[in-house]
C-alpha cells in the first residue's frame, strides 16, 4: 500500500474544530467517519461565509461526489483540532478540495493526522444539473488555490 506524502500543502485557510463526546469509538479514538463531518463542516462554513452560498434558499447547491482520506495518526476526545482547507482544482462547476487535519497539541503539530480530498459539483437546486460557479463563490475558491510546488 502506498502511504501518502506526510508533508501537507500550505493551506490558505484553517479552522478550529472541537472533538465531541460521541466522536470516539470503542477503540478510544475519533471514528474515521467523523473526520468527514469535520471536513464537510469546514468546507461549508467557508462557502457560506466567504463565498455567499445560501444553503437554504439559493439556486445553487453543492453535492459531494467523491471523497478519500488517508489516516496518519489518531485523534481523540477531548481535543481541539485544526482543519486546513485548500483547492487543488477549480473547474466550471466543480472543485477539488485538499484538506488536512492537525492536532495543535501533538508533539509534531505541523504533521497532519489525516489528509483528504473531496470533490463538490455545484448544481441547480431545482433539477440537480451542473451549473457554472457563481462569481462570488468562484472568487472565494480561487483564494484557496494550492500552489502545486508547495505540496
Amino acid at each position: 500500500m502506498n502511504r501518502p506524502d506526510p508533508v501537507a500543502p500550505r493551506f490558505a485557510y484553517r479552522a478550529s474544530v472541537s472533538t465531541r463526546w460521541g466522536d470516539n469509538d470503542v477503540y478510544g479514538h475519533v471514528n474515521n467517519a467523523v473526520y468527514y463531518q469535520y471536513f464537510d463542516s469546514v468546507i461549508n462554513a467557508y462557502l457560506i461565509r466567504q463565498g455567499g452560498l445560501d444553503i437554504h434558499r439559493g439556486d445553487t447547491v453543492g453535492f459531494i461526489v467523491r471523497s478519500e482520506c488517508d489516516y496518519l495518526a489518531p485523534v481523540a476526545y477531548p481535543g481541539e483540532l485544526e482543519v486546513g482547507l485548500g483547492v487543488e482544482r477549480l473547474g466550471r462547476s466543480s472543485v477539488t478540495y485538499r484538506l488536512g487535519l492537525f492536532d495543535p497539541q501533538a508533539s509534531d503539530a505541523a504533521a497532519p493526522c489525516a489528509l483528504a480530498r473531496m470533490v463538490h459539483v455545484f448544481v441547480n437546486r431545482s433539477d440537480s444539473r451542473p451549473v457554472p460557479l457563481p462569481e462570488r463563490l468562484r472568487a472565494a475558491l480561487q483564494a484557496l488555490l494550492i500552489d502545486p510546488a508547495a505540496a
